[in-house]
């Protein structure tokens, strides 16, 4: 399998993603094409000692994509970004995935016109897995579509309940659609319509639809899968990442009050580890583009190179997982009627 990696994206290109890739090849064992500015890639490889690691092969791009550039129109722009060559190599089938930390919008906006979408999919939505009480969920859509209608949401659902059987291994998953109360009759025109098709899609057996469930409830496992609209789903993640920094803070400051607090630390070490652990986005490494007929991940902007080399694992298991196959077998249960 070969994972075209864009070397220049995100706050720490080229070092974290160089690094990243190098840990990924000898962990995994794929090949993983480095594409971006060749002379600062052998940089990192050098400095790290790492110019000879099998499985790591360098292409040339010399332009990169800026955070500043249109999205919609900065690779056909920048043909020869690292993005955009990379992209090129999943299009064309010289790489079997892509992994980028560079702008969402350019890299939703490339993976649409170089990769595709599905054939039916009206929208590739971006989900990130976040963790909640008693498991993982899956937020879809987090940000790649900010406008969208009832039929976008039925296909989210769908999608997303997909994922979570095919990578993370959940049965049935709940699949619920994010609204301002619980009642069936809550929410703008929006959400009432989407809630019909999925109570629709639920009672042909097609998803294990639970109804409406609240902001509150998401990280309290109130589903599996948590289905909104890009705007409202952004707003969420960047809120829990928030409040999760923030009980970070707030209960480290709580131990590190005093001679005694510091005591009780040491006792309770090991269970404030695994609660950070929870929360450790360097873990997971990014959210895949669902509905892409090509694995796309997107890596947090500030990832390093443990995240890089997640994100890539995680490229290498969507590609494994038969998530494409299986969202082509199950396109006709998306459409409205």
């Amino acid at each position: 399998m070969k994972i075209a990696v864009d070397a220049m994206g995100g706050d720490n290109a080229p070092e974290a993603v160089v690094c990243g890739a190098v840990r990924a090849a000898q962990n995994y064992h794929e090949e993983i094409i480095l594409v971006g500015q060749e002379d600062k890639i052998h940089e990192v490889l050098k400095a790290h000692n790492a110019e000879n690691t099998p499985g790591i092969t360098i292409l040339h791009a010399p332009d990169l994509v800026d955070m500043h550039d249109d999205p919609a129109t900065v690779l056909r722009a920048k043909p020869q970004s690292s993005m955009a060559v990379a992209l090129n190599l999943v299009k064309k089938g010289e790489a079997d995935a892509i992994v980028s930390a560079g702008s969402t919008g350019a890299l939703l906006s490339g993976a649409t016109l170089f990769c595709k979408r599905i054939k039916g999919v009206r929208r590739g939505a971006v989900a990130p897995v976040m963790p909640c009480k008693g498991g993982q969920v899956l937020l879809i859509d987090a940000g790649a579509n900010t406008e969208c209608t009832p039929e976008y949401l039925l296909q989210f659902g769908v999608m997303g309940s997909l994922y979570m059987q095919k990578i993370k291994g959940i049965a049935n998953p709940r699949v619920g659609l994010v609204n301002n109360g619980s009642e069936d009759s809550k929410g703008d025109p929006l959400r009432k319509e989407a809630y019909a098709l999925l109570k629709a899609a639920g009672e042909a057996g097609h998803i294990n639809f639970v109804g409406n469930v609240e902001g509150r409830d998401v990280p309290l496992g109130a589903c599996d899968v948590a289905v909104c609209d890009g705007f409202a789903g952004n707003v969420m993640l960047k809120t829990i990442e928030g409040v999760a920094k923030f009980m970070a803070g707030a209960i480290k400051d709580v131990f590190t009050a005093n001679l005694g607090t510091k005591l009780a630390y040491l006792a309770c070490k090991k269970g404030m580890d695994d609660f950070r652990s929870l929360f450790d986005q360097d873990a997971v490494g990014g959210a895949p583009f669902i509905g892409i007929s090509r694995p796309v991940i997107k890596a947090h902007g500030s990832s390093n190179e443990t995240a890089f080399m997640n994100a890539i694992r995680q490229a290498i298991e969507y590609k494994k997982s038969g998530m494409i196959e299986a969202i082509e077998q199950n396109v006709q249960h998306m459409t409205a009627e």
